[in-house]
């Protein structure tokens, strides 16, 4: 298997193609169907939802077809699923940061689209990065994968009541102190210029957060990629391609979400397997992607099947606050 982006001249033209896709669907999201601020509905979200892993599923079928068959198609799926059940985590918090500080939810959608643009571009950073220091440093895949099971293993035992404090995160306080900050909404803007002088709005700060946080899962959700496959290729579009269904699956599940409550436990599992996995290759045994692939699936859909048939007790919301 090629780890090199560009190994082969169909892989080139697939991420030609997957490149055209994400502009063209942001650039029509942001300047047709979202022009003006709205609340997405459930239906929607659903109609998003399917459309995102109708193309997601369609671009795995494109890799089976013209770059590397089978293998290289189930190493695509296994990422992206294993990256899109991650996110629900990540949907949770972006659900608490949203409802601390109350914002609108008619700007939900215009946050969580410059969110998502960001992530684009800093999974990039890290996925590139990464493949150029395993390619210099192999011995880095191992860590990854003492990592990950150090990951699962902590995320199975982690108490679910801790909350989490926005205030407490360090890229608020440094903006907070150097930045010029208006409270409000001011219809949705993240910068605003009164008297000649430019100053940011509190959801430029909601944005940071989202983006920071985003940032602290992709340390969870690239080392997994990379214990399924080394072609940033796969990495990458499987990783973006999750990403993408993220603000959809937001607005889901934001108000069912905490009916999944043993989706973290199959999480950590999956963690675990995967890091695991990377580990017994130190000893030349080798899991193939078709057992990793089914283990994902069967862990997943095990942890929803359960967290359906035995509900938890519902528990009180924590009040949130302006931000100022």
């Amino acid at each position: 298997m090629t780890t090199s982006l560009f190994g082969n001249t169909n892989e080139s033209l697939l991420f030609g193609l997957f490149g055209a896709i994400i502009v063209l669907f942001l650039i029509i999201d942001l300047g047709v169907f979202n022009r003006s601020a709205h609340r997405i509905s459930t239906k929607n979200a659903l109609y998003q939802s399917i459309f995102w892993v109708a193309i997601s599923v369609g671009f795995g079928y494109l890799i089976y077809e013209f770059d590397g068959g089978t293998e290289a198609s189930l190493e695509f799926f296994s990422a992206y699923l294993t990256e899109y059940a991650l996110s629900v985590d990540n949907i949770f918090v972006i659900l608490l940061i949203l409802r601390y500080f109350k914002v609108s939810e008619i700007h939900y959608h215009r946050i969580l689209f410059w969110g998502i643009l960001g992530a684009i571009v800093f999974r990039a950073i890290f996925i590139f990065l990464g493949a150029y220091l395993i390619g210099q440093f192999h011995w880095i895949l191992y860590a990854f994968g003492v990592f990950l099971m150090y990951s699962g293993i902590k995320i199975f035992f982690e108490d679910e009541d801790n909350e989490i404090d926005p205030e407490k995160n360090p890229v608020l306080r440094f903006a907070r102190k150097y930045l010029r900050i208006l409270p409000g909404e001011y219809d949705g803007k993240f910068i605003v210029r009164k008297q000649g002088t430019m100053f940011f709005t509190s959801l430029f700060l909601v944005i940071l957060l989202i983006e920071t946080t985003d940032l602290i899962f992709a340390v969870d959700s690239i080392p997994a990629a990379f214990a399924i496959t080394q072609n940033e290729f796969l990495i990458y579009t499987s990783n973006i391609f999750a990403v993408l269904g993220l603000r959809a699956k937001f607005f889901l599940l934001a108000g069912i979400i905490d009916k999944f409550y043993l989706l973290q436990r199959g999480l950590s599992i999956i963690l675990i397997f995967i890091g695991g996995k990377m580990l017994l290759e130190m000893f030349d045994v080798e899991i193939s992607t078709a057992i990793s692939f089914a283990v994902i699936i069967v862990t997943l859909t095990g942890s929803i099947i359960m967290s359906i048939l035995v509900p938890q007790e519902s528990k009180a919301s924590t009040p949130g606050k302006e931000l100022e």
